[in-house]
């Protein structure tokens, strides 16, 4: 498909602030690059701090009037949030596919996906509900109510550009919060669309802003500087997550955290291998392996290990690597040269040390940032990729003799996001699941995301919960009054 700049027309490419799209102060803009062909689509406003000072006054103003709206009214405006999504579903779709290179199928399910935290948190935003009791001496009242927390601060990440903007910014709504959205520098057009149906829809002027920057670092410190910033919600890296969370604790910030996984595919020698085999497509390369649930160890009885590596490579080997507006695709590009050379190097070091590739292995001599669908056997223990979040369509495969050595081996990663599990018997389904060390876990099933669950990890993969009940607590307070 041919893409003109009159088909982006329609997409904003200023910064959101106070109800009015802007240049950045400096007059900065920031190229959109297309992964798929290298080429840029548009540019789009680049702050720096120098636009910070407006965007907290406009957010922190608008908290007052916003937080005191009737929870209908917010609901209301959040419903129709959802209709106008599920209506301009293609327009989303082709704008997802063109800055993050997912196939266009791929892309509409993000828009239902995205569209369903919406739809939940405008339910949601009429259920904040405290709680009344008789204090257990007898003689006073406790009385708890729910209040939003304050302006926030809201990071997403460039992999479900308009998902992961929702999960945050539809919760934050619901409860009363304004908010300062910063989308992912590689895909900010699906945010700033998104900021266009908000304001369409009826969302006030300053209740949620947008600033994309190329340099995130000086822009989000300044915002995390200010005390009137109460609250921060960043999906991304570990790394960066760990530096947030020093930065949240000078003004004692509160936090959410959807951070890095290292997911294991746990395969038992009576699971059912063809349905193990659609489990870890979907685990696997959904989103062509860029997905922090994205399972990424594989790990299979020996006795069912030949037959399951076979049937995953022959399915690896049937997919079709292209632009994802092409029909027929069915892998798009990765995001950019840094992640396919770490792909690259994560596959090239692992057969440096003994690895067998079983399908793919390389990246096709083309324009755009394309890996080939790749199922590696033979992967030693002391391969990289087993600690190191691969984000990318690889799946290196390993042995296990015991139901626990299955277990320690999932276990060993300072991460703990989610985990997979395929196996026939159910008393043991039950007992591994509950020894995995992880804040999800998918038994019998490679897609565990709902936005009607809570979605967060233990250890290494963040703080807090997103979606489902849990999810709009993160941005609420609990006020204790005694009568």
């Amino acid at each position: 498909m041919k893409i003109t700049p009159e088909k982006l027309d329609h997409v904003p490419t200023g910064l959101l602030i106070d109800g009015d799209w802007r240049p950045s102060a400096q007059g900065g803009t920031l190229p959109v690059i297309d992964p798929a062909t290298e080429d840029v689509l548009t540019e789009v406003a680049d702050a720096t701090p120098a636009d910070v000072p407006a965007v907290l006054d406009a957010s922190v103003s608008a908290f007052d009037t916003w937080s005191a709206t009737a929870p209908r009214v917010r609901s209301e405006i959040l419903r129709r949030t959802y209709e106008s999504l599920i209506e301009r579903a293609d327009d989303f779709a082709l704008l997802i596919t063109l800055e993050m290179g997912k196939p266009l199928a791929e892309s509409r399910a993000e828009v239902t996906y995205a569209a369903e935290f919406v739809r939940w948190y405008a339910e949601e935003a009429v259920r904040l509900n405290g709680t009344y009791r008789i204090a257990p001496e007898g003689n006073a009242r406790q009385l708890t109510v729910k209040q939003p927390v304050g302006p926030c601060l809201l990071i997403t990440p460039w992999n479900f550009p308009l998902a992961m903007v929702t999960r945050k910014v539809a919760p934050a709504l619901a409860a009363g919060c304004s908010a300062i959205l910063k989308p992912a520098e590689q895909t900010p057009l699906t945010a700033l669309l998104f900021g266009q149906v908000l304001a369409d829809a009826g969302v006030p002027a300053g209740v949620v802003n947008i600033i994309t920057t190329s340099d995130p670092a000086p822009v989000v410190d300044a915002l995390l500087a200010d005390q009137r910033v109460r609250k921060l919600s960043f999906t991304g890296s570990t790394e960066v997550g760990r530096v947030l969370l020093a930065s949240a604790a000078r003004n004692v910030q509160r936090t959410s955290m959807e951070l890095g996984g290292n997911a294991p595919f746990l395969v038992f020698a009576d699971a059912d291998i063809d349905a193990a085999v659609d489990g870890a497509m979907l685990a696997k390369l959904r989103n062509g392996g860029e997905s922090c649930v994205a399972a990424n160890r594989f790990l299979v009885h020996e006795s069912v290990s030949d037959e399951f590596a076979a049937a995953l490579a022959k399915r690896m080997r049937e997919q079709r690597l292209g632009a994802g507006t092409d029909a027929g695709t069915t892998v798009g590009p990765l995001i950019d040269a840094a992640a396919r050379s770490k792909v690259d190097d994560l596959v090239r070091e692992a057969v440096d040390r003994g690895a067998r590739v079983l399908t793919g292995g390389q990246a096709p001599n083309r324009a755009g940032f394309f890996y080939e669908p790749t199922v590696l056997t033979g992967v030693g223990a002391d391969a990289r990729m087993l600690t190191t979040e691969i984000f990318g369509p690889v799946a290196p495969i390993s042995t296990f003799t015991s139901e626990e050595e299955a277990i320690t081996a999932a276990n060993a990663t300072e991460f703990g996001l989610v985990a997979y599990a395929y196996t026939r018997d159910l008393d043991r389904a039950l007992r591994v699941a509950d020894a995995l060390r992880t804040g999800m876990v998918g038994l019998n099933r490679g897609v565990v995301s709902n936005a009607a669950a809570p979605f967060g990890g233990v250890k290494q993969s963040g703080l807090g919960r997103e979606g489902g009940e849990a999810g709009i607590q993160e941005y609420l307070d609990t006020k204790y009054i005694a009568l």
